[in-house]
């Protein structure tokens, strides 16, 4: 079943990272009926655990005692055997429902955290690492995910076992109840004591074979270096010194986990010890009436709730860890910084005329603006090319335009429109951006180039790649354009793969063209191919361009001058390199070649 996006929605709206349990329970709202079922069955298959210690004592009782029937004991042990059988089945039912009900939640919010990302600011982007977005999509629903089954597998089988060998001993010998209680809960400190001296060797351990990792990563990345160099044996020097430590830490690890689980294993059999003493005290004296199956019940039913509060106190840590996720998941979902388009009006068509009226912006947590006062009429299909010093603004004119941020002062219009009364997800359909490094996704040449564009026939595609330059090498590939990129398209050359780009803009026949330094890391030959490309592409369509070379540059109508976010100069080539300005000082820092 697919799940809609309006779970996703709705997922997002009961999201409350800061109330962790609140959550977690809302998360699993939709799947309570799988949930509760999947209790009960596990409760019912996880009976003969808590019932085998009562009938073993049935049995011991009917043995023991002269005269007894026996009939008595073959109906214990066919109830014993009955309980045994189901195991089977219901275990089956219980993974299902759980399996399921796990599995669809972590699906919707998975589902609920891809479409927030999506709705985020590119300012949210800019401060956040793509890794630490990977870890709350992956590792952080797979945390809840396990601390989900944690509570399910460990805790019902903890509680049920307390809650039941209680309830069958306060039935059967209601006296022994307050033993368990003034001695089970220190036993289980006791243990829980010896085991917990253990963390800070294994924070050591741990913090050495992170030491390790580092050290490897670090020398797996300098290899070419180390390589051109000669420096293998103090490459292996460093690493071998990180080994040592490992080795070391490791082995007083090890002696101390060797004594602490003895002690552990001795504490917890001497309480055992201490309760049969107990028990069979009581049978002797017959200060409380037991038979001996009762003494054999309570000895078992103290080693079963000392587990199952031990059980319960290591779960500690992968529930913090699960209700820390939650917690992590939360800085996305409750994330205000979201781009508002919710409402605002849709567009239908574009012309491409762009108008900055005394536009102005500032990057949050930021006091100077980065653009400041910009005002350029831009017709449409006309080609502008922005140029000046690094920090100049250039960048933050293409985010201006791509609708990526919004004025903080002045005006934006798209053909008259105001572009803050606009829903820019309907705009950006009549836009492509074509940036320096081109990206390409794990797919066939088809997949990259249509991508987002919907009934693109062969011939059309094929169209698309021949105007982009692309169709001679592509055509030379073993499978055409059904060839498989790699990774970020691995197998392509950086000229390859910015044709393709190319084509993909083509594709989608767009009215507003972004050109971020399409040709800056491109030798003089790809370079060629793709400015006849470009020019192509160009024809027609409102172009903005950020580029240093001015073979992209120099052709355009009109070429805007930046410095400090302020335009300084406006008007072609000749015109600017005749005024002797800031375009021709920097025309003239490159030896008046073409690069600028």
């Amino acid at each position: 079943m697919t799940t809609q996006p309006a779970d996703s929605v709705l997922l997002e709206r009961r999201y409350q990272g800061e109330r962790p349990l609140r959550t977690l329970l809302s998360l699993y709202r939709p799947e309570r009926g799988r949930m509760l079922l999947a209790a009960v069955l596990f409760v019912v298959k996880h009976s003969p655990v808590w019932m085998l210690p009562v009938l073993t004592a049935n049995i011991i009782d009917i043995i023991s005692t002269p005269g007894a029937d026996p009939s008595g004991l073959w109906f214990n042990a066919l109830l014993l055997v009955l309980l045994l059988a189901q195991n089977v089945p219901l275990h089956t039912l219980y993974a299902r429902y759980l399996s399921r009900a796990v599995r669809e939640t972590e699906t919707r919010l998975r589902a609920a955290i891809c479409r927030r990302l999506q709705h985020l600011s590119i300012s949210y982007y800019t401060r956040q690492s793509a890794a630490s977005l990977q870890t709350k999509v992956l590792r952080d629903v797979e945390n809840i995910e396990q601390m989900t089954r944690t509570l399910y597998d460990g805790g019902l089988a903890a509680t049920s076992n307390i809650v039941f060998a209680l309830a069958i001993t306060a039935w059967r010998v209601p006296e022994f109840v307050l033993f368990y209680l003034l001695t089970v809960p220190v036993a289980a400190l006791l243990i829980r004591a010896l085991r917990q001296t253990l963390a800070e060797r294994n924070r050591a351990f741990r913090q050495e074979l992170e030491a390790l990792s580092t050290r490897v990563e670090e020398m797996t990345h300098l290899i070419p270096i180390t390589r051109a160099h000669g420096l293998e044996e103090d490459a292996l020097e460093r690493v071998n010194e990180t080994l040592y430590r490992v080795r070391e830490s490791g082995e007083r690890l090890d002696s101390v986990n060797a004594v602490f689980g003895a002690l552990s294993w001795m504490t917890f059999n001497l309480f055992n010890v201490l309760c049969l003493v107990a028990a069979a005290w009581a049978y002797w004296t017959q200060i409380i009436p037991l038979t001996i199956g009762e003494v054999v019940m309570l000895t078992s039913y103290f080693s079963t709730l000392t587990n199952a509060v031990m059980v319960l106190a290591n779960m500690t840590p992968q529930i913090s860890k699960g209700l820390e996720s939650i917690r992590s998941i939360g800085e996305v979902l409750e994330n205000p910084d979201l781009e508002q388009n919710e409402g605002k009006a849709a567009v239908a068509t574009v012309q491409g005329a762009i108008a900055f009226e005394a536009v102005s912006y500032a990057y949050p947590e930021t006091d100077a603006n980065a653009v400041r006062d910009f005002s350029l009429r831009v017709a449409a299909g006309e080609t502008v090319a922005l140029v000046g010093p690094s920090g100049a603004g250039k960048s933050t004119i293409l985010n201006l335009v791509i609708g990526f941020i919004r004025p903080t002062e002045g005006r934006l219009l798209l053909d008259g429109r105001d572009m803050q009364a606009l829903d820019l997800r309907t705009y950006r359909r009549f836009l492509s951006v074509v940036p320096q490094e081109s990206i390409l996704f794990d797919g066939s040449i088809r997949d990259n180039v249509t991508y987002g564009a919907r009934d693109v026939s062969d011939r059309e595609l094929e169209q698309a790649l021949r105007d982009a330059n692309a169709w001679e090498f592509v055509e030379r590939l073993p499978e055409g354009v059904e060839t498989m990129l790699g990774e970020r398209g691995a197998r392509l050359s950086g000229g390859q793969k910015q044709r393709l780009a190319i084509a993909r803009a083509l594709i989608r026949d767009p009215r507003v063209l972004i050109l971020d330094e399409a040709t800056s890391a491109l030798d003089t030959e790809s370079e060629a191919l793709i400015q006849e490309a470009l020019a192509r592409l160009m024809r027609g369509r409102t172009t903005f361009v950020v580029a240093h070379r001015l073979s992209t540059v120099r052709h355009a109508h009109r070429i805007v001058v930046m410095n400090d976010g302020r335009i300084v100069e406006v008007g072609r080539h000749a015109e600017l390199l005749a005024n002797d300005g800031l375009y021709a000082h920097l025309y003239n820092l490159q030896g008046g070649r073409a690069d600028i």
